[in-house]
């Protein structure tokens, strides 16, 4: 290692400085952010676990399964799911050096109930920091690591929705909440401020991510995603993604209620793209049985509480893994970079001495 060969023969030219620079300023970064992970570990311990009948307004922790009368279609999986985000990268020359730049960033979600075996409350993702299961992750171009070097054309499609070119070397990732997901939740339970359940797309804001990236040559570099507490688009309501509702009469209604039942779809969604606006009552209008009508009339669709990111209490999370494996990945990390951090930041700083000549 450079470092090593530093120690052994002294000085170097000064185009090598920046490693023990670059190691320094990891150094410290890792050391400041396993405390956030330390914190974040002591805040998930103290917060007793409740079941969704007995959860108290304010902080807490429930786990359960994801659920909902209304799904989104993921843009590249094609799967059903509440929440999807998908992410591309492509790989762009920059000086001397070349790294991955982020060029389209997605996520879309419609609220949706977290079940558990005493019943079920809405969760409204806005704001939630996430971490879970990554459903599609390929790269496309002139690489040995490229699965293929065509792109299909969902992606292609999706590139261009975003003004992304297809002739570089490209990443694609996607991340999705899908139905019966067992998710762990962290979040403020309080009154519903007006959200309810809806077909409607909803874009998602997240933790404001920044990027720490440290270029070592030219074809070398590290980078980290840190995120911050406030919220992308706090200044105004949620973004709806624009669509064209269906509007059809009620004998239309019918025949499409009908139509959809004989066909075998019961799904509440697909009864609403279709245009149907009450379910219960079309089904009876068209001589279909109640049963084969979705449930959409029994549910509240604007219940009175709601779990979310609190006004007065930044933390919110989401985690596709149990509240036990999500305090024993976060002990083991932050003790790493705590412990890491400060003999990284000596050794670099020695080797800059060794560079400079300052000892």
């Amino acid at each position: 290692m450079l470092w090593l060969s530093i120690l052994v023969t002294g000085p170097v030219p000064p185009t090598f400085w920046f490693w023990p620079i670059a190691g320094s300023c990891a150094g410290l970064y890792l050391f400041y952010h396993g405390f956030c992970l330390l914190q974040r570990k002591r805040l998930i311990m103290n917060t007793p676990s409740s079941k969704v009948r007995s959860a108290a307004m304010g902080l807490v922790e429930i786990s359960g399964l994801a659920t909902g009368p209304y799904t989104l279609t993921a843009p590249i999986t094609g799967k059903e799911c509440y929440y999807y985000r998908t992410m591309v990268w492509q790989w762009k020359h920059q000086g001397k050096s070349s790294s991955w730049v982020k060029e389209a960033d997605e996520s879309v979600h419609v609220p949706f109930f977290l079940e558990d075996n005493t019943g079920r409350v809405l969760v409204n993702p806005q704001g939630a920091e996430m971490d879970i299961h990554r459903d599609f992750q390929d790269e496309f171009g002139s690489s040995v690591f490229s699965s293929s070097l065509e792109i299909p054309a969902n992606i292609t499609n999706f590139l261009l929705m975003h003004g992304v070119s297809t002739d570089k070397k490209t990443k694609v990732e996607e991340y999705c909440i899908k139905p019966k997901n067992a998710l762990f939740v962290l979040g403020t339970l309080a009154s519903n401020p007006g959200i309810e359940l809806s077909p409607v797309p909803i874009r998602t804001s997240h933790p404001v991510e920044h990027e720490v990236s440290f270029t070592m040559g030219p074809s070398m570099s590290f980078s980290r995603i840190i995120s911050f507490g406030k919220i992308k688009g706090d200044a105004g309501p949620p973004e709806t993604v624009p669509h064209r509702p269906v509007v059809l009469n009620a004998e239309q209604q019918a025949k499409m209620a009908s139509a959809l039942t004989k066909a075998g779809i019961t799904n509440p969604a697909a009864w609403a793209a279709a245009g149907i606006s009450r379910p219960a009552q079309v089904a009876s209008t068209a001589g279909v049985s109640a049963a084969a009508a979705p449930a959409l009339e029994q549910t509240d669709v604007h219940p009175a509480t709601v779990l979310m990111k609190g006004s007065n209490e930044p933390a919110f999370f989401i985690s596709w893994r149990s509240q036990r494996d999500v305090v024993q990945s976060l002990g083991w990390k932050s003790a790493l970079m705590i412990w890491g951090g400060p003999p990284l930041t000596l050794l670099s700083v020695y080797s800059l001495g060794l560079a400079l000549g300052w000892w």
